[in-house]
């Protein structure tokens, strides 16, 4: 047999064991080791003694929003609210009298004054509409100029406004009631979303990010336009859509069908639906808001706030329903629950539904499972859900959360290593852009879990390095039903791998690993220059 290319001079880290070469026909592996190596090829390619392993899987990201994002106003980097204003004063320079300053990234726990107000706004964009949007993507400050084109007197259930001991509204607008602005921004024009999914795409191969699950579209805080697939078939039809893609649909898309088809999007189409490069993966639905943004739905109050329980983005009940129809049609599901109240809730629905209507290998999933009570741990592994945690959370926004909850509830936060030990399949991803999404540093950090000042959160939650490649790379593709052509390397599988610089199961590696070039269907399409 003659095959398109061979990989050799490498070591193979393929999930299930090591290889010393590959050999890739017609975008998947056929042959591994020296029976690789023996074959003919139209082109053998020297790795130069890297090591390769699986291409990175982002189970939950926001593919989209990032790439749109790189067009806002940098503010992650922001240490004091006046830099905030600053950086929002240079943009409002180079735009027209009544455009739009739009910036992304603050984050009020590592801001000297906290969050940025209207006042402030309105002195550093006089005549300018001006929205900020939280890296957690649950909060947005705007503007006086904004604030007055909304209807005030109808916030949507499941968000507020945030007024001072005057009454007046400080700017901020809270989880749902940042559906308020749709009216003025939306919807996102379909280019601008292809634009947003080039960038991306180029920034992901650049690190290793072979595949993806796209963490909600068409609706919802995370959506964009409604017909939003349609971006992604466009991007992907000019070749710009360059990693694989499963795409959640928002539950607020989902409705009764005729005929009998159930509860689903028109035309009957629901998880699976696609193929291997752009396919329809689960219902995303969120029942509760941002630990950091202490929004989320908690038993007991955040540190520090008695009155602050936070709440729910939907009704109690509503969450149930949802559920309830979603499985019965057949949907995998993805529900947002931070808050240990919201997790009790969630696993209540999917309990109910699992007996109502039993169905094996549902995988349906907590999205985040961010406070994680240990009798709650044990529910979610005998329903066989699966939690996606984030690992890189507990360095950029880890002080943040151990402020919002304390010390005594430190412990199930962003677990990792007890879902393992519970025996659920865990998956790695990052929620870009909340934070950097390479997945390089999100290995170190699901190892180290050290915050950005230093603390270890959860020391008993830690992973082995190679516990984290597994979750990173098979965990990932198992969550959206893709182990059978993603997460390791094996004939029959597709010929997606990254080139790493060293070994990142060997700890001692990880401050230094780069991503030496990228593979996706046996294609080198990113080499570090």
């Amino acid at each position: 047999m003659r095959v398109d290319t061979v990989y050799e001079n490498a070591r193979f880290l393929t999930g299930t064991g090591e290889s010393v070469a590959i050999a890739a026909l017609n975008g998947r592996i056929v042959a591994l080791g020296h029976d690789a190596a023996a074959l003919s090829a139209r082109r053998r390619v020297d790795l130069g003694g890297s090591v390769v392993v699986p291409g990175f899987h982002d189970a939950h990201n926001h593919m989209a929003w990032f790439g749109m994002a790189l067009d806002d106003v940098a503010l992650s980097d922001c240490r004091g609210v006046d830099e905030v204003y600053d950086a929002v004063a240079r943009r409002a320079a180079e735009t027209p009298p009544g455009g739009w300053i739009i910036g992304s990234g603050y984050d009020q726990n590592k801001l000297a004054g906290g969050h940025p107000t209207r006042q402030g706004l309105d002195r550093a964009a006089p005549g300018h509409l001006v929205r900020l949007k939280h890296t957690s993507g649950h909060m947005t400050v705007v503007n006086s100029a904004v604030l007055e084109r909304l209807d005030l007197g109808n916030v949507p259930v499941g968000g507020d406004v945030v007024r001072d001991e005057d009454g007046s509204p400080t700017g901020l607008l809270r989880e749902q009631a940042q559906l308020m602005l749709r009216p003025l921004t939306y919807p996102t024009p379909i280019e601008t979303v292809v634009r947003g999914l080039d960038r991306a795409s180029e920034r992901y191969l650049a690190e290793g990010i072979t595949s993806v699950q796209e963490a909600g579209i068409g609706g919802g805080l995370v959506g964009e336009p409604p017909a939003e697939l349609a971006a992604y078939q466009l991007a992907r039809d000019r070749g710009v859509l360059r990693v694989r893609s499963t795409v959640m649909v928002a539950a607020s898309v989902l409705h009764d069908l005729d005929a009998g088809a159930g509860f689903g999007v028109d035309l009957g189409m629901r998880t699976g639906f696609g193929d291997e490069w752009l396919r329809i993966g689960a219902m995303k639905l969120f029942a509760d808001g941002s630990l950091i943004g202490r929004t989320c739905a908690m038993h007991e109050p955040f540190a520090g706030e008695p009155d602050n329980v936070g709440y729910f983005q939907v009704p109690e009940d509503e969450i149930a329903r949802t559920i309830a129809a979603a499985h019965k049609a057949g949907w995998q599901i993805a529900t947002h629950a931070i808050g240990d109240r919201a997790i009790t809730v969630v696993l209540d629905a999917y309990e109910a539904a699992l007996k109502a209507d039993p169905r094996p290998d549902h995988r349906h999933r907590i999205e985040h499972c961010a406070v994680l009570r240990p009798e709650e741990l044990r529910r979610l592994a005998s329903l066989e859900l699966i939690a996606s945690p984030q690992g890189r959370f507990v360095n950029e926004i880890g002080d943040g959360m151990r402020a919002a909850l304390g010390p005594e509830r430190e412990p199930w936060c962003y677990r990792l290593k007890s879902l393992l030990d519970a025996g659920c399949v865990l998956p790695a991803s990052s929620d870009r852009p909340v934070v950097e999404g390479a997945p390089l540093l999100a290995l170190a950090d699901m190892v180290r879990r050290k915050t950005a000042s230093g603390v270890v959160l959860g020391p008993d939650e830690r992973l082995t390095p190679a516990e984290a490649l597994h979750a990173y790379t098979y965990g990932s593709a198992y969550a959206a039903f893709a182990e059978k052509d993603l997460g390791t390397l094996a004939p029959g599988k597709l010929a997606d791998f990254a080139v790493l610089s060293a070994d990142p199961t060997d700890e001692s590696t990880l401050d230094s690993i780069h991503v030496v070039a990228t593979a996706v269907g046996g294609d080198i399409v990113y080499e570090r220059s």
